[in-house]
């Protein structure tokens, strides 16, 4: 039954399995009726409906994750996966994807570099992200398409809408932002604190619920139509019920809400104080999770509902739970004040009001049942110490979660510093981060590791046998007399163990380069007169390597043929066709190659892999030639050109075969047959190519930056939205390796080819962050090209 008129939810079962706060839920497509549920204790759970009763069994228990596990979704049901995949994020930064009947993960998403806290999918496999690290990432199967950057503080939300490449993501920074492939098109202002939970109603329109305890109601052309009231704490979580508009919500006021026509219509104590999440099933049942690691299920449905003892039993449990005056949920509480218990002889005047009176000098609370017309006990409130916090990851500093959160006063008349600590971190490591980024004095450091530890007593988790050991030096760590002897340097920089620095001793003073003004280092001053022009972009021709000496190549495979297998040898009349290959192509005679040459030359290639690199030569240089492009890049032979080619791709292989392999590619763009055939099988060279980054050969990183330039070329002149989009990827991620310059400017000048004249391109770009991965290369003083050119791109961005 769906929701009707006027019913109330009750409970349907309580389950237990986890053994701390669940953290994320979500309905599961198979089993049908079923749901995923995450928590802090690292595993991810698939739950069925028990055709028996009215419970759920556990089907199995995901791990993969070394840390807790924070957010969870469910990407819909492909030819290769027809039941569907479950895709965790975690505290361990990265995302695992499970199969829904397999206890490891299929596989793992790296790339974030804190957190994962909230995941959406969309359609054909797409997955997005959000995490601490500020950043949105779109992922494809198993690849990072893009990363959406904009927000300055932890995504805790993202949701993708159902119309085409739209995604929404809810930060910390109070904000909403609408993204359309890539690109942030408007921002949603309104929310007075982080961005907590983001709910689809339809293609136009979204719920948020954010820490300000607010629920907001948007239309996607950015007017916020409604703010509904309820909660008295942070809201963690927001749900829609099916083919309607009503929703549900949960927070850190230990309650769950619903919400029918724009009006809270029932509010669910739970006996936890965090009610971390919540979801809906397919038949209107509502899953909860919460600090106390159980999850509870409500339903309308009377056959459904718990038995009598079940209700009573969670009754009881609420009305022994301990309620902390200081988080304000039941508002300013005076104990002299309140009534005794004859007040609650006196009916509510709403579902979910609620009532506090004294008995015998205790403090209850009671909150009223609409429907079943009395005043239930949610629990007993009680001062609460100081330092204890019932629940795990409460305190948010600068956007992020934290076990604590301690003000440090340094000196009375100073400034107080905040300090966040995790009960996983070292306190030690902590004490050292927190001096430096507040530049205080590093004699405080056993002082604020004692700090941390004192009011942390017995809240470690997991920790390892090597706790002791320092955290800089991995040495054991310092414990002020127990004299083991001093081992330092004389003089070292206990922080960064470097000689300490002492004015006038400069051994390492270089002479400056010319020009380089010795004070400030940067060149020295030049008149406007001496403006630069873009000489670099966008190419319009590809780049070639001809550098050729035909008498060594000729000599090696002359050597090397004396040793080849005789299945492999080849005559002396091959021989000289070869010589002749090589002189029609290198410009030496003005003959023709011929039909015989190439069948030659393809044998050639073909030899076993330690001796094929003087044939994979002469490939490289005949192939510039039009009729020798023509003849392996043409409709018939391609198939086996583009084999060959990739397999010599392999970053297994020998790093010669790597190379020439990767030069033949390049120049394959002289010529119209190549162009095209380079074009029609672009993902898949692409794809092998970027492999060969690896092996830390600057002439094959700067073979692979020029094959990339020579598809900027290529794509510079058609507009593909995905050609440009990989190959800014590569760019991106060959950017991270390279060492070389001559490298890094072929990749400059590609990047610059590619999004001259494209302002989606340049929006790509930016959205991969390239923009913050070149700008080190506009100090380079030599080669000059590297720095001009460096800027000419970063104007563009």
């Amino acid at each position: 039954a769906m929701a009707g008129e006027g019913s109330t939810f009750r409970l349907r079962c309580s389950l237990l399995g986890h053994g701390q706060d669940v953290r994320g839920l979500t309905r599961a497509l198979f089993p049908e009726g079923g749901f995923v549920s995450v928590s802090r204790d690292r595993t991810a759970r698939l739950w069925a409906p028990d055709g028996l009763n009215r419970g759920f069994t556990e089907m199995h228990c995901m791990s993969g994750h070394s840390n807790f596990v924070s957010c969870v979704c469910i990407i819909p049901p492909s030819d290769l996966y027809p039941r569907g995949l479950i895709a965790t994020g975690g505290n361990d930064h990265n995302i695992c994807i499970f199969t829904v009947d397999n206890p490891a993960p299929l596989y793992i998403l790296k790339g974030h570099k804190n957190t994962v806290c909230s995941l959406s999918s969309g359609k054909f496999g797409t997955l997005l992200s959000g995490s601490w690290d500020t950043t949105a990432k779109v992922w494809l199967n198993d690849r990072c398409m893009m990363t959406l950057q904009g927000h300055t503080a932890a995504i805790w939300a993202v949701k993708i809408l159902p119309e085409q490449g739209l995604m929404l993501t809810g930060s910390a920074d109070k904000t909403i932002k609408l993204w359309k492939a890539g690109r942030c098109e408007r921002t949603f202002t309104g929310h007075e604190d982080c961005v907590r939970g983001l709910a689809i109603l339809s293609e136009t329109e979204f719920l948020s619920c954010a820490n300000d305890a607010s629920v907001r109601r948007w239309q996607i052309s950015g007017e916020c139509l409604q703010v509904y009231y309820g909660h008295t704490n942070y809201i963690y979580s927001i749900s829609v019920f099916p083919r309607c508009k009503d929703f549900i919500t949960t927070g850190e006021d230990r309650s769950l809400r619903i919400w029918k026509q724009g009006e809270c219509a029932q509010t669910i104590r739970l006996p936890a104080q965090s009610v971390w999440c919540c979801c809906v099933l397919d038949n209107g049942d509502i899953v909860v999770g919460a600090s106390d690691g159980i999850i509870r299920v409500f339903t309308e449905s009377l056959e459904r509902t718990a038995s009598a003892e079940e209700i009573q039993a969670f009754e009881n449990e609420l009305a022994q739970a301990s309620i902390d005056p200081k988080t304000g949920d039941l508002g300013e509480i005076n104990a002299d004040d309140l009534p005794g218990r004859e007040h609650l002889k006196d009916p509510g005047t709403r579902d979910g009001q609620t009532r506090l009176i004294k008995d015998n000098g205790k403090v209850e609370a009671y909150q009223w049942s609409v429907n079943e017309g009395r005043w239930i006990k949610i629990g007993d409130v009680v001062g609460s110490s100081g330092a204890t916090q019932q629940t795990s990851g409460k305190v948010l500093f600068e956007g992020k979660e934290y076990d604590y959160v301690f003000t440090i006063d340094v000196n009375e008349n100073g400034p107080s510093y905040k300090l966040p600590y995790n009960i996983t971190d070292d306190p030690w490591l902590t004490a050292y981060n927190f001096l430096q980024k507040n530049d205080l004095n590093p004699m405080f450091l056993d002082q604020v590791a004692k700090f941390i530890m004192d009011n942390t007593k017995g809240q470690t988790l997991l920790s390892n046998s090597n706790q002791f050991s320092d955290p800089f030096t991995g040495a054991g760590r310092y414990v002020p007399g127990s004299s083991s002897g001093s081992n330092t340097v004389a003089g070292a920089d206990p922080f960064t163990g470097a000689g300490r620095y002492v004015p006038g001793s400069a051994s390492n003073a270089e002479p400056p380069v010319g020009g380089v003004d010795p004070f400030t280092g940067m060149g020295a001053y030049q008149s406007a007169a001496a403006k630069v022009e873009n000489i670099y972009f966008p190419k319009k021709d590809a780049v070639t390597f001809d550098q050729a000496n035909p008498t060594q190549i000729l000599g090696k495979l002359k050597e090397l043929n004396g040793s080849a297998a005789e299945e492999h040898k080849l005559t002396e009349d091959d021989l000289i066709i070869l010589e002749k290959l090589l002189s029609a192509t290198c410009n030496t005679s003005a003959e023709m190659p011929t039909a015989q040459q190439l069948q030659t030359l393809w044998r050639a290639v073909n030899w076993p892999e330690d001796i094929v690199f003087p044939a994979l030569d002469i490939l490289r240089l005949s192939v510039r030639h039009p009729t020798v492009n023509e003849n392996f890049c043409s409709e018939k032979e391609h198939v086996q050109f583009i084999i060959l080619l990739l397999k010599f791709l392999n970053p297994k292989g020998k790093q010669a075969n790597q190379l020439l392999a990767l030069r033949a590619l390049c120049n394959c763009f002289v010529s119209h047959a190549g162009q095209k055939l380079m074009m029609e099988q672009r993902d898949e060279i692409m794809t092998q190519a970027i492999e060969t980054k690896s092996g830390n050969n600057k002439n094959i990183h700067i073979a692979l930056a020029t094959l990339t330039l020579n598809y900027a070329v290529c794509l510079h002149k058609v507009n593909n939205v995905e050609g440009k989009a990989q190959c800014l990827s590569v760019i991106s991620t060959v950017m991270e390796v390279v060492q070389d310059l001559e490298a890094i400017f072929r990749l400059l000048v590609a990047l610059g080819t590619l999004i001259s004249d494209d302002t989606n391109a340049v929006q790509l770009a930016k959205s991969l962050g390239v923009d913050s991965q070149i700008k080190k290369y506009a100090s380079v003083s030599e080669p000059a090209k590297v720095k001009e050119c460096c800027r000419f791109v970063l104007n563009l961005l």
